[in-house]
């Protein structure tokens, strides 16, 4: 008898159980860990026809008030024992973290440093949106209008609801929605199809906290779903490749969270020094196994590209995958073995074009693809190019991959494209007035500083208050 949980879809505070059901099964054994119940595209638009009242629901309560609801929410998150679905099952912190170890790949210990990141975001509400709105007092939301910065203003909603297609690749990515609940705006969830447990906990975890459940839509749909979603939201994110993204970059009701070709340069002041960041540039690359938007997939130098792969690749070629309860685990299983096929097939086609060389190969024992209790794992690439013109110059993969390639100085900010962060090893001022003036960099890191360190005050991809709200002009004529 099977005894796996069942995960409804969320029908804006209403529990449906569909009888189109899929399976979320353990990466490396197949076991079945949950029935997901789907949806089609018909039903979620006819919810969305009522998505008013959803946020009238929200309407009920100040920002502040849904702030210190966040903060209860966080402490659910993490900690709690929380519904997980309408069988009468529960899940523990633990049972999350085995869970989604089990059906992502993600070992328990990146398990557990996501779920302290997003805590973090739910309990600093009022750091983040007052990063987000730059100090605004958020009472003028109550109301819709206030005075700021000594003028009058206004605030409107840009959209009734937020949709969000969502991956499977990091719990961690779900931090980018969060604000929104804190703005008044419910939520309209597609999950990850290997990856249902980080929303679905944090919709329980923002009940129990006190937050209406109407606020809360949860929709494991297909792409015609998802693209209802998209449609039909006033505003919507998504999350996937560029071949799945590109089609919505001129769509301004649609943020893309894609490829974020984030990068590490150092500076010709700074080059010499470049033993001593190694370590930086290491975690920059792997850290979270590489599957983040925000890890380093290129260091940009404009001399000894050749030491500095090397000293990367000995670092981090050895690297091999250990069990998911390991403390030391610091690769992530594949919950589609096929991805890490097309990874590999795609890193090896494109090693055929001259001009680049696999630095790892000879610090790897074995090949870069392997099987481990069962899971496939993609162990570290360091690839040495000779210019950006190489395939493999500019590219990310979801796993622990750079390439490291020597750039003129003055040709670094010209030749490097469009990059989520960027994080800069110099002093310089010359460079430094350079990048800040680029338009290409969505996120600075001036210094030693890693990619993957967040500032919950600063937002890293897009400003989710000014996604949500529009400032308007006001005049009061009555006293």
């Amino acid at each position: 008898m099977n005894t796996a949980p069942h995960i409804p879809v969320l029908r804006l505070g209403r529990v449906y159980e569909s009888l189109d059901k899929i399976t979320v099964s353990d990466h490396r054994t197949g076991e079945i860990r949950a029935q997901m119940s789907t949806i089609n595209a018909g039903i979620i638009r006819k919810d969305l026809q009522k998505i008013g009242a959803a946020r009238a629901a929200l309407g009920r309560f100040t920002v502040a008030q849904l702030m210190d609801l966040c903060g209860k929410a966080g402490e659910h998150f993490l900690n709690g024992t929380l519904p997980l679905g309408d069988k009468g099952h529960t899940q523990s912190a633990a049972d999350y973290v085995t869970t989604l170890s089990a059906t992502s790949g993600l070992p328990h210990v990146m398990v557990r440093r996501n779920m302290t990141k997003i805590h973090h975001a739910l309990t600093h509400m009022s750091t983040v949106l007052n990063g987000l709105t730059r100090g605004l007092d958020t009472g003028i939301l109550d109301v819709g209008y206030g005075v700021a910065a000594g003028s009058p203003c206004s605030y409107y909603p840009t959209t009734q609801a937020l949709g969000l297609v969502m991956p499977s690749n990091s719990p961690a990515v779900n931090s980018l929605w969060l604000p929104a609940i804190a703005l008044k705006t419910p939520v309209i969830i597609k999950p990850g199809k290997e990856e249902p447990w980080t929303p679905y906990r944090l919709i329980q975890a923002f009940i129990a906290a006190g937050v209406p459940s109407e606020a809360f839509g949860f929709y494991p749909t297909d792409h015609e779903g998802a693209g209802e979603i998209l449609r039909s939201c006033g505003r919507a994110l998504i999350f996937g490749d560029k071949n799945t993204t590109q089609q919505y970059a001129n769509n301004p009701a649609i943020q893309i969270h894609g490829p974020g070709f984030s990068k590490v340069l150092i500076g010709e002041d700074e080059i010499e020094n470049w033993p001593k960041y190694i370590d930086l540039i290491a975690a920059s690359i792997s850290e979270n196994g590489g599957r983040s938007c925000i890890n380093a997939s290129a260091v940009v130098v404009p001399k000894y590209a050749t030491e500095i792969a090397e000293a990367l690749a000995l670092k981090l070629g050895p690297i091999e995958p250990l069990p998911n309860d390991d403390e030391n685990a610091r690769l992530s299983g594949f919950a589609n073995p096929k991805m890490a096929d097309f990874i590999d097939g795609a890193i090896e086609a494109d090693l055929k074009t001259p001009g680049a060389e696999d630095v790892t190969a000879r610090h790897r024992n074995g090949p870069r693809k392997v099987v481990f209790q069962g899971g496939t794992y993609l162990r570290p690439t360091i690839v040495r190019c000779d210019s950006f013109a190489h395939p493999l110059a500019n590219r990310e993969f979801l796993c622990p991959y750079a390439s490291v390639v020597q750039v003129p100085q003055s040709e670094m900010l010209a030749q490097i494209g469009p990059s989520l962060v960027v994080s800069a090893i110099t002093r310089d001022p010359g460079l430094t007035r350079e990048l800040l003036a680029s338009p290409l960099i969505e996120r600075l890191n001036l210094g030693p500083v890693p990619t993957m360190r967040i500032s919950w005050d600063q937002p890293h991809e897009g400003n989710m208050f000014e996604f949500l709200y529009r400032r308007r002009s006001i005049e009061r004529g009555w006293v």
